[in-house]
Parts: C-alpha cells; sequence; structure tokens
C-alpha cells in the first residue's frame, strides 16, 4: 500500500497555486508553513484565521463586508460571514485572468455538435435569461427547476438564477417522473425548464411525457420553458416558452441580487434510497469559499486550465464543476453515454479539448482498466496534468494502472467528500506524493478524524470519519425543517456537536487516509469490522465478474452471523462450484479467511441510486423480510427492478 508513483517537481511552490498562497500568508499575514502538516493544523485550528485569509486572498466581491468571520461555532449551528452580502453568480463571472474572447466552457455530448461560449458570451447569454426569469416574476428566494443535462443552458440558467437570488434545483433527465417529483414537489419551484429529450449513444429518447408528468404533479409551476435539445425544430408544448423566447434579446443590464451569506443558491438531494430524498440547502458563501479553496489551492486550477469532470446534473460533482470559472479555468461539459461508441470516448474528448484536470469515477477507471484500455495509446494527453476520481474508493490497482497507461507524470486525486458539503473533505494537493490506493491528505479547513467504537480519535486504525469543526459549505440546512431537527438527526444524533459522515476511514502517521466504505454496510465477522471497498476490489478484480454486493447478516444471538455475496457475472456465464471455489480462493488469500462469503449466489443486476452508488443497506432490509417498498424508494434507483431477485431470494430462504 505504501507504493510511491509520483512526486512533487522539485519547483512546486514557485508553480502551483498553493505556494503562491503560502507566499500570500507570509507576505500579508506573517505566517510561514514548514510542510502540508503544519498549514492543515493551522487550517483546523484557527478557523477564523484561515476562512479570512480564503475570503482575502480570491478576493471575493462582497456588496457588504462581514462584521466577523465566525460568529458562533457550534454544530449544527455555526454562522459563518455574518453581515456580509455578496453573489455567487458574480464572483464566477468574474472569471480572473480571462479575456471577452476566451473559451470559458466548451460543451460536447452525443445529441449535437460541440457548443463553445466566450466569458463574452457566457455573460451575454446570463444577462438575458436573468432577464427572461424577471419577466416570468422570478425574485429572490423562488425557486428555478431544471429538467436538463449538462449543456450549456443548464449552467447559463444556474448563473441566471443565482444572479438574482433565486433558488436552483436540477434533476438529470435520466431521472423519472416519481423520482423528479419525490424531490420537487418537496421545494415547490415556480419555473420549470426542461429537455424535451436527449440521445444516449446512439439511442434516442423523448422526455416529452415525463415533463408533462412531471408539470401535472407540481402545482407550484408557473411557468415552464422548453429546451429543443433532442429535436431543435421541435415546438414547445402548449403553454411553454422555448428556451429562445426566455433568452431573447433586452437592455437590460446584467446585475446582482446581493444577498445574505447564507442565503440558499441551490438545493442538492440525498440519494432517498430508503425514504425520500433529503433536501439539503447550500449557500452562496459557503459554495463560494470552499470551492474557491478546493479548486485553486487542491485541484491547482487557474486560467491555463481546461476543467473536466464526467457527472450528470443529478451528482453534485456537477456544481463542483460549475465554479471553475470562479478560478479562471475553463470548464468542459459532457452529456451522453461514457462507454460510447466505447471506453476511449472520454479520452479522446479529453485530447480533443485539452483537457488538463480529467475527472471522473473510480468505477470508471476500474473498467476501462478491466477492459485493458491504454488511453495514451489512443489518444493525445500531452496536456493532462491531472486526474481525478471520486464516487467510491479507488483501489491501489486503480492508481497503478493510472499511472501506467494514462501519464506518469500526472498527479492522480482520489477525493470523498459528499452532496451534503457539496465538496471533497480529503483528496489530493500539488504539495505531496500520491501513494497507491491512498487518499493524500485531509483538506485545508476539513478537520476529519477517524473515530473508534467508544468515541475517541485513532490513528493507523478502521474508525468512523467524523468531522469536529464546521465548514462553510456544510448545508444551511434542509428544506422545509424549520427547527433543523431533521438535520440534526441526519448528522450529529450519533455524536452530539461532532458531523458522522458515514464512511468508515483509515488516517495513518503521515495524514494519507483510505475510505473503506460505508459504515452502515459494515461487515462485521467475529468482532472484526470490514469494509466493503476492499471486498469489491478483488471480487470485481475476476475477469468472469461484472458487478457484485455482499452484505452480512447480523446474529441476533451473538454468533456470527452470515456473509452473502452476490455476483453480476459476464455474458453467457453461470454460477457453478468452480467458480465459486475461485471467488472464496481469491478473496482468502487477498484478504482473510473472515471474508471468505458464506453463500454465493449470481443475479441479473446489482441495484444502485441513479448517481450509481450500491445499494448494500437495502439489499440487507430486504433479505431480513422487509418488504421491498419499505426498504427502498424505487424511484431513487437507475433501475428498482433489480430489488426483486433479492425479495425472491429471502422468500425462498424463509420458505425453506
Amino acid at each position: 500500500m505504501n507504493d510511491m508513483l509520483w512526486t512533487p517537481p522539485a519547483d512546486v511552490l514557485d508553480r502551483s497555486r498553493i505556494g503562491g498562497y503560502l507566499r500570500w500568508l507570509r507576505e500579508h499575514r506573517g505566517l510561514d508553513f514548514a510542510d502540508y502538516d503544519a498549514l492543515w493544523q493551522w487550517s483546523v485550528t484557527d478557523l477564523d484565521g484561515f476562512w479570512r485569509s480564503i475570503w482575502d486572498h480570491f478576493e471575493v466581491v462582497a456588496h457588504t463586508p462581514p462584521t466577523a468571520t465566525l460568529a458562533e461555532r457550534a454544530m449544527p449551528g455555526a454562522r459563518w460571514f455574518p453581515g456580509a452580502t455578496l453573489n455567487y453568480a458574480e464572483n464566477v463571472l468574474r472569471m480572473p485572468g480571462r479575456a471577452d474572447d476566451d473559451p470559458v466552457v466548451i460543451a460536447h455530448g452525443q445529441t449535437r455538435a460541440p457548443v463553445t461560449l466566450t466569458a463574452a458570451e457566457l455573460r451575454e447569454q446570463v444577462r438575458r435569461v436573468s432577464a427572461g426569469l424577471r419577466r416570468l416574476g422570478v425574485t429572490a428566494g423562488d425557486r428555478v427547476a431544471a429538467y436538463a443535462p449538462n449543456i450549456g443552458e443548464t449552467y447559463v440558467l444556474l448563473l441566471a438564477t443565482a444572479s438574482l437570488g433565486a433558488i436552483f434545483s436540477s434533476c438529470a433527465p435520466e431521472f423519472g417522473t416519481r423520482s423528479v417529483t419525490d424531490r420537487w414537489q418537496q421545494t415547490e419551484p415556480s419555473v420549470l425548464v426542461a429537455v424535451d429529450g436527449y440521445r444516449y449513444g446512439d439511442k434516442a429518447v423523448d422526455r416529452r411525457a415525463e415533463v408533462a408528468a412531471i408539470r401535472a404533479a407540481l402545482p407550484s409551476v408557473r411557468h415552464t420553458v422548453s429546451i429543443a435539445y433532442l429535436d431543435p425544430a421541435g415546438v414547445p408544448p402548449e403553454g411553454a416558452l422555448s428556451w429562445d423566447e426566455l433568452a431573447a434579446p433586452t437592455d437590460e443590464p446584467l446585475t446582482f441580487t446581493p444577498v445574505p451569506f447564507d442565503h440558499p443558491l441551490y438545493v442538492l438531494y440525498s440519494s432517498g434510497t430508503t425514504g425520500l430524498p433529503k433536501p439539503i440547502v447550500h449557500g452562496h458563501g459557503g459554495i463560494l469559499l470552499e470551492h474557491l479553496k478546493m479548486l485553486a489551492l487542491h485541484h491547482d486550477l487557474g486560467p491555463a486550465d481546461r476543467f473536466f469532470w464526467f457527472t450528470t446534473t443529478g451528482w453534485m460533482m456537477w456544481n463542483f464543476l460549475a465554479s471553475g470559472p470562479a478560478v479562471g479555468a475553463t470548464i468542459v461539459l459532457f452529456d451522453g453515454n461514457p462507454g460510447h461508441p466505447d471506453l476511449g470516448g472520454l479520452w479522446r474528448l479529453a485530447a480533443e479539448t485539452g483537457t488538463t484536470y480529467f475527472g471522473t469515477s473510480a468505477p470508471f477507471l476500474l473498467a476501462c482498466r478491466k477492459a485493458q484500455l491504454v488511453p495514451r495509446d489512443i489518444a493525445d494527453l500531452s496536456a493532462l496534468r491531472g486526474v481525478g476520481s471520486t464516487g467510491a474508493p479507488l483501489p491501489a490497482e486503480g492508481f497503478e494502472w493510472v499511472y501506467e497507461t494514462v501519464g506518469d507524470q500526472v498527479q492522480l486525486q482520489s477525493l470523498s467528500g459528499g452532496t451534503d458539503v457539496c465538496t471533497g473533505f480529503v483528496g489530493g494537493v500539488p504539495l505531496l506524493p500520491v501513494y497507491a490506493g491512498e487518499i493524500a491528505c485531509r483538506a485545508l479547513g476539513a478537520k476529519v478524524e477517524a473515530r473508534s467504537a467508544d468515541g475517541t480519535p485513532v490513528i493507523g486504525s478502521l474508525g468512523e470519519l467524523v468531522i469536529t469543526e464546521p465548514m462553510p459549505s456544510m448545508p444551511v440546512g434542509f428544506w422545509n425543517d424549520p427547527d433543523g431537527s431533521r438535520y440534526a438527526e441526519a448528522y450529529f444524533d450519533v455524536y452530539p456537536g461532532v458531523w458522522r459522515h458515514g464512511d468508515w476511514i483509515t488516517i495513518n502517521s503521515r495524514g494519507g487516509c483510505v475510505i473503506t466504505g460505508r459504515s452502515d454496510a459494515t461487515l462485521n465477522r467475529g468482532g472484526v469490522r470490514l469494509g466493503t471497498a476492499e471486498f469489491y476490489t478483488v471480487v470485481e478484480g475476476l475477469a468472469e465478474v461484472v458487478d457484485s454486493v455482499v452484505v452480512h447478516l447480523e446474529d441476533d444471538e451473538g454468533g456470527a452471523g452470515e456473509l452473502l455475496l452476490f455476483v453480476v457475472l459476464a455474458d453467457g456465464l453461470e454460477l457453478d462450484d468452480a467458480l465459486r471455489k475461485k471467488i472464496c480462493r481469491e478473496l482468502r488469500t487477498a484478504l482473510s479467511p473472515r471474508h471468505v462469503p458464506d453463500e454465493i449466489h449470481q443475479v441479473r443486476a446489482v441495484p444502485r441510486t441513479l448517481s450509481a452508488k450500491k445499494l448494500e443497506v437495502p439489499v440487507k432490509k430486504i433479505l431480513t423480510g422487509i418488504p421491498v417498498d419499505r426498504a427502498a424508494a424505487k424511484g431513487a434507483l437507475a433501475n428498482p427492478e433489480s430489488l426483486n431477485a433479492f425479495a425472491t431470494f429471502a422468500q425462498s430462504r424463509t420458505s425453506a
């Protein structure tokens, strides 16, 4: 696990943005730090000093200055930058270091030809759409909902909505009607902007019926705007405006409504696998500061960069990508099937767009590895400096594959965080080396600890991931939760005053981190807690296995319980005793005898959320006799029919 795969260049302090920040701290604050660890310790101890330095260093545009940095340090309830008024969109559209004719949005997809917006064109589009929303009666606090993919119009809509102090919310158009209405019936948007459909690979997907059903289920919607995306010649449904009408020419200047630091910017939603999705409200100031810090100091992004992350508008990485121009970076948007016509598509896109930072998910990198793809053989990746991986833990072999086949000079940054904070709180930084299978550091300002079962912080052993100091991008709250009880219950019920995230983490002596899966899906065998991530790495490393899910059914009498493994096999394969033995042998050798399952069964699909996360907990509930409808909210699943096999299996066990 200690294989060092990349080391910072000798002149990293001269070339990187974090080097510039360290010089600024020396010059303007009289602070000098020997290394990253010393800087991190200061950032999580002197919260006032650190977060005010981010505000000042990045020259946040404010309409009124704050009267303090942190008025109340408690969690929940921290109050950041009281008195300040600002606007997220104004700070993003400043686009530091960019000229009017520089491209700042490059949008590719499988539905239409590529679209590029220069800095001047982006501001002009936002000016027009902002005026269009104002004509529809949108004012500060109103909700604007986008049922639209990762395209320029959705991005313009986010910034136009924010410019007015209105509140943005997006669902990707692959979400079904129920998934969307479960979210938006909670937030009650007054304007709905929707595409007519899209192409996924070579398949046309018409969404007009879903849009009509969503519209019918949302009595709050006063205006519908249709983007003719699948059929550019199509006419809007009756009573709806076209996007061109919304963005019609106007003389109205582009203005930005000053709002308080914690004024709602957008609502993101938890996956909602076991009930209604949690509507997580994020604020203008907290998101701006967090993303300035992360994009510039951790990802080292600036005006020379082209920043890509493969994401849909239903995942918080889209909101993270959207802040790229705030640090001067050009953002590369992609809408479509990342595996079409083959897994090399996104790497060729990176070459074509001159991408310098390529962000994706761990499952995508592992799929490329399994397909024996060598990206540098099929695409000119000479511009690439950074690769980002999130969405699931990336095992050591995923790291090694990147350095062997993408490039030995890129910095691979594995990061983990969540929709709840709209960022990563553990990730990479230009100052630290990259070790195989290891997240390099805890992010600046994020006081992440591992807690043992008795609540004490531990180093070098598995613990519950907690955050013990507030961060500005923690939620403003949940929508429609006036007393804050839902919010408090979600994160602070286990350790009062401490954020419990729900992941298992090991933090080593040098500050490196390994996430080993969700703590609510832990395998507890004979008193030893095992994370699921390393389990999947071994099982899915086998050529025969396409996907898998493992659950541990505890024994109420205190016995070992049962460890059940379900596998999806490659086309045409059937699970037999020989393959069962092979899987068990691999797990025993690579991990331990405790990891060997009691039973292995074949299924057609593993249940996953719309953002592709595995659903161990609902599977476990179904296997313990809870009906499917109570175990999982089907609308939150990409493949709800996959649950039926587990219900059938549970019934057969009961009757047996």
